[in-house]
């Protein structure tokens, strides 16, 4: 290893990653004294990991004892540190307080307040997911505010960095591609960031908090680890798997490889959708997709599971527990004409290119040349489930027989399906302590782990964990990330006499701004002309949305998204469409763009605190 008189920049902690763990970390490492560096490869906009894309849940427990027994359930037949399952089901036992005390907001429950409120059935699958398991009803989740998959706790997380400005630096589009390890105490003293083309070797005088995400956007781990040739992905687009491999440069033990969650339609499903693309996310159970003429069929046109199964994070029930499916390489939902009249007259598609995407011949052995299946299969699979509707018992899969009609004689219609993945639990082995562990499971010195990067979850999954979890390890990697570290006095010196900068000078690093989400153009620098006027919401999935309007005379001539941080491939759609919608109907109060409804809403509200100002009056 290289002297510390190499160093570029020092710290007292570095947070690699910053989502939901890393900003936690980051924000508890601050109130302890720490100076902090918190680093990530998404560039502006587009921090937050899987956080920002979660439905923004955390997992509750209203008994400890009862969620306990739940816990274990869950994980059977693997068995997990004692230790560590106390820590975490204690974290979620007092989690309302967590909010309320950390997060300064009002906690929600979903029990007492969401499901008697609106979207019950939905949440009442949701919070008691697995319902046969001991203790199942002492599980709740806690939210933020009355709202789901809308970044609510994410931008309460991302605001706590914020407002510690003046302890937490927050480099974005810098890649941590090293840990830099002690050759003899094998003690973690930093880490190496690409960032502004640079290679920059970091300091942490006390510790370094891996909290860097899961796999699912690494194609190879994928495949070594999951056994599955491709994956479409639900969340961040930046979870490399780079944490795996620092980890093992180090010595780190790693568990939990092959756990991973799904969600959508028919157990984890979704529509094929462009490669490098996110996958659509599709849990409405009103488009037809479970119940009729309609079935999913495997790559050679053999019928694939249960359609109405209930859905548990892609898991599919399998003689006693619930595991992951064998994935097929291009499944396709198939159905006939009575099932296509019904999705061509409802009111809400699956999506809004279903019709057109949709393949269709005259007989079934003609579809099957055009999705690639073979005929005499997918013709005997049609003729068995004809036999189980018209017997009243699905022999093959226990689907529920009210949800099954005859098929027609054709035409016949098929659309491509595929398996998604939401994250992957993988990673280094951690302790109790949110220390991570080498192969002997010994604590490597200053190395601290959190959320899905070596998650605790393993086989079957309950909704709300990994958000919990963030939280929970977050808070204890910060906190022991921040305390002083065990030098001897004279590496103290030494290190203090080399390094080229300290936490109070920041770093010698070729940027021109230690802080990543503060190095924007504030709003009253954006030009406004004649009857323009800026109008901003703050309810984005990426926080703000900043519109210029132009608007006179009761007439809406322009629309302008300034800034605005939406996801690209859903909410994209929101900042091309709507604009134009709005300047056509000369109003902001126009259709919300399918699929982005939290981004449509942001700029609705934004276009609308425009007019306010034009108008002075209250628009209706």
């Amino acid at each position: 290893m290289e002297k510390s008189n190499a160093w570029d920049a020092t710290y007292d902690t570095i947070v690699l990653g910053f989502g939901g763990a890393g900003a936690t970390a980051a924000r508890f490492a601050a109130d302890a004294g720490a100076h902090v560096l918190i680093v990530d490869s998404a560039p502006n906009g587009h921090e937050g990991g899987n956080t920002r894309y979660a439905a923004q849940l955390l997992g509750t427990s209203d008994n400890f004892e009862e969620t306990k027994k739940y816990y274990k359930a869950l994980t059977y037949p693997m068995n997990l540190d004692e230790e560590m399952i106390d820590t975490y089901v204690r974290g979620m036992t007092h989690m309302r307080d967590y909010v309320r005390n950390y997060l300064n907001v009002e906690p929600i429950s979903t029990k007492e307040n969401l499901l008697k409120d609106k979207h019950p059935s939905a949440l009442e699958k949701a919070v008691h997911e697995y319902p046969e398991y001991p203790g199942a009803e002492s599980f709740d989740y806690t939210t933020v505010h009355h709202g789901m998959f809308d970044s609510a706790l994410w931008q309460i997380l991302r605001q706590k960095v914020l407002d510690r400005s003046s302890l937490i630096d927050v480099w974005l589009s810098s890649a941590a591609k090293h840990l830099i390890q002690d050759s003899k105490t094998k003690t973690i003293t930093g880490a190496l960031i690409h960032r502004n083309n640079h290679d920059i070797r970091v300091q942490a005088r006390n510790g370094v908090v891996l909290s860097v995400g899961g796999f699912e956007n690494n194609p190879q781990a994928i495949q070594d680890y999951l056994g599955v040739s491709q994956l479409p992905i639900l969340g961040s687009l930046y979870n490399q798997g780079d944490g795996i491999r620092m980890a093992e440069e180090v010595g780190a033990d790693l568990w939990h490889m092959n756990n991973y969650e799904s969600l959508g339609f028919l157990c984890g499903m979704s529509f094929k959708s462009k490669t490098g693309n996110r996958a659509r996310l599709n849990l409405t159970t009103k488009n037809h997709l479970y119940s009729g003429s309609i079935m999913t069929i495997a790559d050679d046109g053999s019928r694939y599971f249960r359609e109405d199964e209930p859905n548990r994070h892609g898991k599919l029930y399998d003689h006693g527990t619930w595991r992951m499916p064998k994935t097929a390489i291009h499944p396709h939902l198939l159905f006939d004409k009575t099932q296509y009249e019904q999705f061509r007259h409802q009111d809400c598609l699956p999506y809004t290119d279903f019709l057109n995407d949709l393949i269709s011949a005259p007989t079934l052995s003609e579809l099957a040349v055009q999705i690639n299946v073979d005929a005499n299969i997918v013709k005997q699979t049609v003729n068995e489930f004809n036999t189980f509707a018209d017997q009243g018992v699905d022999y093959a899969f226990h689907r529920d027989p009210q949800t099954m009609r005859k098929f027609d004689d054709g035409p016949y219609y098929a659309i491509e399906l595929t398996h998604v993945i939401l994250n992957t639990q993988g990673g280094p082995r951690r302790n109790a302590r949110a220390q991570i562990l080498d192969t002997n499971q010994e604590p490597i010195p200053h190395l601290f782990g959190a959320g899905e990067l070596g998650g605790i979850s393993t086989n079957q999954y309950q909704a709300g964990c990994n958000l919990a979890e963030c939280l929970i390890f977050g808070k204890i990697a910060g906190e022991n990330a921040a305390k002083p570290s065990h030098y001897s006095s004279v590496e103290a010196k030494e290190t203090a006499a080399d390094a080229t900068s300290s936490a109070s000078q920041k770093s010698s690093t070729p940027s021109t701004n230690n802080n990543d989400l503060l190095n924007t153009t504030s709003n009253e620098e954006i030009p406004l002309k004649r009857n323009q006027y800026l109008g901003i919401s703050n309810t984005g999935i990426g926080g703000e949305v900043v519109a210029r309007v132009t608007y006179a005379d009761e007439q809406l001539t322009d629309v302008e998204i300034i800034r605005q941080s939406e996801t690209s491939e859903i909410g994209g759609q929101a900042v091309s469409e709507l604009p134009k919608r709005m300047v056509a109907e000369n109003t902001f109060d126009v259709d919300a763009v399918t699929g982005a409804s939290v981004s449509s809403h942001a700029i609705k509200e934004a276009v609308k605190n425009a007019i306010l100002q034009a108008t002075n009056t209250v628009v209706k």
